[in-house]
């Protein structure tokens, strides 16, 4: 019987796939857990027009993520940082002051586990940071410690 599987099956198959598995297999486990349904004209349709829609969402996505890579590219964010009598700062910048600041600044919210620190900000200067837009897409923010 030809199954098109609504979930994950472990050593069966993914998602979305087309797989013949025995009568009472499928009748008895896949059907009524609904983990797949019977391969019929209607539902193959019906797959069909669900993938094309997936594929046209993970194309706005991808888009969207270039338009943003594009934006933040010209972009600084300011942070600002205690510093000791010597010039030393006390501490290090983290990925969360960073997003912080970026939506402070302009305006835009930003996910701090997106950001990509080389190693730890502890002085003063320009950084460029990578930012994990997309599993296709990395942009760079620049971002300015100063001296509070």
């Amino acid at each position: 019987m030809k199954i098109i599987l609504l979930e994950d099956v472990k050593s069966i198959g993914k998602k979305g796939e087309i797989i013949n598995a025995s009568d009472g297999y499928a009748r008895n486990f896949l059907l009524p857990k609904k983990l797949g349904v019977e391969a019929t004209t209607e539902n193959l349709n019906t797959l069909k027009l669900q993938k094309a829609n997936e594929e046209k969402i993970a194309a706005e996505n991808l888009q969207a993520a270039r338009e943003f890579a594009d934006v933040l590219k010209d972009q600084t964010v300011v942070v600002s940082m205690k510093a000791g009598g010597n010039g030393k700062s006390f501490g290090s910048v983290s990925s969360k002051e960073i997003a912080k600041a970026y939506e402070e600044q302009f305006g835009r919210e930003l996910d701090k586990k997106k950001l990509v620190l080389p190693e730890q900000i502890k002085s003063f200067g320009t950084y460029e940071v990578k930012v994990k837009l997309h599993p296709k897409v990395q942009g760079v923010l620049r971002v300015s410690v100063k001296e509070a």
